[in-house]
């Protein structure tokens, strides 16, 4: 019924690039094997933790609405056999759950039907500013405290975000057309398959403890397209995560992560957290590439 995860393995560009790439509309959004567990794991979230991962500006409606109207019609075009829809009610068919449309906000609601997490950016006169998301899946930043803020703001944190990113981005929101979305992979090596790490700042665990066997890659794929009718910026998010030893089956591509990994800034390695785990990374790198 579903098809199998796809591998996202990024370790190509060393440099911090946008790396855009042309979006076909028929593959915005994307369902596989995993989709039961990351829904699960949503409406746990949802459940337990909602002000943390679902917030909004006032006066977003309309922009919300007009995102899960684009969210729906794309799954009735793509993947009719998953839902069952009624004037009322949408039904997730592989968990049996039964949502009524208009008890939630609409983003929330979106959120809750597919993998992907979903970020609405608002014109304003600072930019592109976070107005509302559904974010079940944060890797190490909370939801709260970037609401409200423009781009530059949000990226604070990344090095040289300002410098080398901070006004392409800018440009890339200005122009973007409602007709050509895009999307583009981020790569980082965490110590857990939770996908909620929003309030993980670093390892919890020594990383003395910590074998080859405890790492994973997660890729987020991030899409951009502008909304017809607001002329807001949707941003999605669908993380992925492959245990390291993946690269077993993809030597070329532990070539290229322990390369970048040996070639990164200092500063870009403590922001992906690379530094309490590099040693051991590299090694069992090097151990992938003797076995293949």
């Amino acid at each position: 019924m579903y098809q199998s995860q796809r591998i996202y393995l990024p370790f190509g560009d060393r440099t911090l690039t946008l790396g855009l790439k042309p979006l076909a509309i028929a593959d915005w959004i994307e369902i596989d094997d995993q989709f039961v567990s990351y829904l699960q794991r949503k409406t746990e979230l949802l459940k337990t933790n909602h002000s943390e991962v679902f917030a909004s500006l006032p006066n977003t409606q309309i922009a919300q609405q007009e995102v899960l109207d684009l969210l729906l019609e794309h799954l009735s075009q793509q993947v009719p056999e998953l839902y069952d829809r009624t004037s009322k009610t949408i039904t997730v068919k592989a968990t049996n759950q039964t949502w009524n449309i208009d008890q939630f906000e609409p983003l929330d609601l979106a959120g809750r039907l597919v993998q992907e997490d979903f970020c609405l950016m608002q014109p304003s006169d600072r930019g592109f500013i976070l107005a509302t998301a559904s974010l079940c899946f944060p890797l190490r930043w909370r939801l709260l405290a970037k609401l409200g803020n423009p781009m530059m703001r949000i990226h604070q944190p990344v090095p040289d975000y300002s410098e080398q990113l901070g006004n392409p981005v800018d440009r890339l929101f200005d122009r973007l057309k409602v007709d050509r979305p895009v999307f583009r992979l981020n790569w980082s090596i965490v110590e857990t398959p939770e996908l909620y790490l929003g309030h993980q700042s670093h390892s919890s665990t020594n990383a003395v403890e910590l074998t080859p066997d405890d790492l994973w890659i997660r890729v987020e794929r991030q899409t951009l397209r502008r909304l017809a009718q607001s002329g807001w910026i949707l941003f999605t998010i669908r993380t992925y995560r492959y245990p390291l030893m993946l690269l077993n089956d993809y030597p070329d591509s532990a070539i290229a992560l322990s390369s970048i990994v040996q070639d990164l800034a200092p500063e870009m390695q403590l922001y992906k957290n690379l530094l309490p785990i590099r040693e051991m990374l590299l090694t069992a790198l090097e151990q992938i590439l003797k076995r293949s």
